[in-house]
């Protein structure tokens, strides 16, 4: 299966990626977490829910929230493989937005499940 590609607009499209099954041959994937922080301009530009629709693509729960400082915290759970799409993802953002820079660190699966904006 190819890309999803989400309409936006008379003249561009929204590629999320692919969907991906979050076992694999060898068994169930071993769940892992990244929270990132992203900067620029990502605010008020569909980040957050494009974001969402990645992960929900990909199978991967979390969160996304706007943040004081004019920055947006995601939080990604799931397969290895599919969070690092997500968070590929993320890093460039939607068409609309400008990503100057990510801080991502790894933490300890909580068990999300789901993926909402905050």
């Amino acid at each position: 299966m190819g890309p999803l590609r989400i309409a936006r607009g008379a003249d561009r499209t929204l590629e999320i990626g692919r969907i991906r099954p979050m076992s694999s041959e060898n068994g169930p994937s071993t769940p892992v977490r990244r929270r990132l922080v992203v900067r620029g301009r990502v605010q008020g530009v569909f980040f957050r829910d494009s974001v969402r629709q990645a992960a929900e693509n990909e199978g991967v729960a979390g969160y996304a929230v706007n943040r004081d400082d004019g920055s947006v915290e995601v939080v990604l759970e799931g397969a290895p493989e599919a969070v690092a799409s997500v968070a590929g993802y993320a890093r460039r953002g939607p068409s609309s937005a400008r990503v100057d820079e990510v801080e991502e660190s790894e933490e300890a699966p909580e068990g999300l499940s789901g993926f909402e904006t905050r």
